[in-house]
């Protein structure tokens, strides 16, 4: 790499990206070959020394103390000492080293914010300060958007722009062809832990894919038109507070019907996640009804959804969705492992889970060493899978899929898109919630716009998508070239050529 390069590294969920890099930045040893840094081979026992060598690394997972300050972070594995006396911390000079790379790079992260009340995207910008402070010339992005809104993607992207016209090299790991394309001055592409090619950003998207994937790949959900039957889910005048006890579903009115699939579009933050929480019995409710093929269950736990025929893929998969320290077999069986054949009351049935889970992991194509296998030690995109397998293995009548392809690669977002129109086409009512427009277009049958807690309108897959983007920013055709009165649109500013992403 050269000096101010921004080189992206692309691959399937577990190609070996992430592994390529610990070993970079020191946390694994490599059993073969060298790393060379301005023509020296280094070895690197920990990341201490890649940190010696001018390399730092954003991990996809954030290694930050909640509870501690920004400037606290900062400080962590590099505490310095007020006046040379031992035991007191020198917190004013953290607190300024935060001020002036965040001046200098243009992060604006407050060195006195407690990481916990920090939005995701804020809480990155602390790695990244983290990182600076320490003087590294390359840093390492490890699937950095994969859990930032549209806005917060965009502004990453602008701070990365800053770093290069700086200087600093980045190694930049993502899923999202339109980002690469956007930004990367170089690619190259990993497969089954080998290089299987370099490519420029003129490349396009379907020969970046057809690279990291082996084969062709559809960038575009393949469909009948639906068939919509009886309905499945009825939620009437809904309303939810979030934990601030503040109102972020407001009189929510919805239907879902058999053979169809209801597609939640907004900017993030505008009460869908409050939505399906007490859709699901995750989060109370203060008015309204939630009804099920004719039943209600309004106040039911979510057990009891779950095994009245609802399957449901969380927003968060490391916080809803697995127990990652239990094995892959195991999490495939979380919501019906006290039920035949896999087991009755505590009576588990070894066997039979094994099974299931040898079967379930061929089936959707689940990239691990052995059902036996901790399910935290999978790349974030198989976690994905797993979650899916589990929820998509038994018959249902409604299909709840929140952000269902957040950190998964191009081929298995096209086979879980295929997978959501599969259950779709057998009769089962779906709903998907996705913060990617593309992706709410390319599923829905029909398309529902959250603003500010309420269903502003709902409109066809077929809709232009400046129109939804009006809709997303608050703005009905009735009132076109207005904004709301005090808001600032809402709608997320578009990557050029980001029309795949997860």
């Amino acid at each position: 790499m050269e000096p101010g390069e921004i080189h992206a590294l692309l691959g399937e969920n577990g190609a070996g990206k992430s592994t390529l890099m610990n070993v970079l930045y020191g946390l694994y040893q490599p059993d073969e070959g060298e790393i060379l840094v301005d023509g020296r081979a280094l070895k690197l026992r920990g990341p201490s020394d890649a940190i010696a060598a001018g390399i730092g690394m954003v991990h996809q997972h954030f290694m930050l103390v909640p509870v501690f300050t920004v400037a606290e972070n900062i400080m962590l594995g590099a505490e310095q000492v007020r006046g040379g006396i031992a035991g007191f911390l020198d917190r004013r000079r953290a607190r300024r080293e935060v001020a002036e790379v965040s001046e200098r790079y243009n992060l604006r992260v407050d060195p006195d914010a407690i990481v916990e009340d920090l939005p995701v995207g804020i809480q990155q910008r602390v790695e990244i300060v983290k990182a600076l402070t320490r003087d590294v010339d390359l840093l390492i992005l490890d699937e950095p958007t994969a859990v930032l809104t549209p806005q917060e993607t965009e502004e990453l992207l602008t701070v990365m722009r800053s770093l290069k016209a700086a200087g600093k090299s980045i190694v930049f790991i993502t899923h999202k062809l339109g980002e690469v394309k956007a930004i990367a001055d170089r690619i190259t592409v990993i497969r089954r832990g080998k290089t299987v090619g370099t490519a420029s950003p003129e490349a396009s998207r379907d020969e970046l894919a057809a690279l990291m994937v082996g084969r062709s790949v559809r960038l575009t959900v393949d469909k009948q038109p639906a068939t919509p039957g009886k309905p499945i889910l009825q939620v009437a005048g809904l309303v939810v507070d979030d934990d601030r006890q503040c109102r972020v579903v407001d009189g929510v009115d919805l239907t879902v019907r058999a053979g169809e699939v209801l597609g939640i579009a907004g900017v993030q933050g505008n009460g869908q996640t409050e939505l399906i929480e007490a859709i699901m019995g995750l989060r109370p409710t203060l008015a309204g009804s939630v009804t099920l093929d004719g039943e209600q269950i309004h106040g039911w736990s979510t057990k009891k959804v779950l095994r009245a025929g609802v399957g449901y893929v969380p927003e968060d998969r490391s916080v809803d969705g697995l127990v990652k320290e239990f094995s892959v077999a195991e999490n495939l069986v979380l919501d019906i492992y006290d039920r035949p054949p896999f087991g009755k009351g505590l009576a588990l049935r070894p066997d039979a889970i094994a099974r299931s889970a040898r079967e379930r992991i061929a089936q959707f194509d689940v990239r691990t060493s052995s059902a036996e296998a901790p399910v935290g030690t999978l790349s974030g995109g198989n976690q994905q899978k797993v979650i899916v397998a589990r929820e998509l293995s038994r018959p249902l009548k409604l299909f709840i899929a929140a952000q269902p392809t957040r950190g998964v690669d191009v081929g298995s977002i096209e086979f879980i898109h295929s997978r959501v129109i599969r259950e779709r086409d057998v009769g089962t009512a779906v709903m998907v919630v996705s913060s990617e427009l593309d992706e709410v277009i390319g599923l829905a049958d029909r398309i529902a716009v959250m603003y500010r807690g309420r269903i502003i309108g709902i409109v066809g897959p077929d809709t232009p998508r400046e129109e939804i983007g009006l809709l997303m920013a608050g703005i009905t055709p009735d009132r076109a070239g207005t904004t709301p009165t005090g808001d600032t649109p809402a709608v997320a500013p578009e990557i050029p050529g980001n029309e795949d992403t997860e």
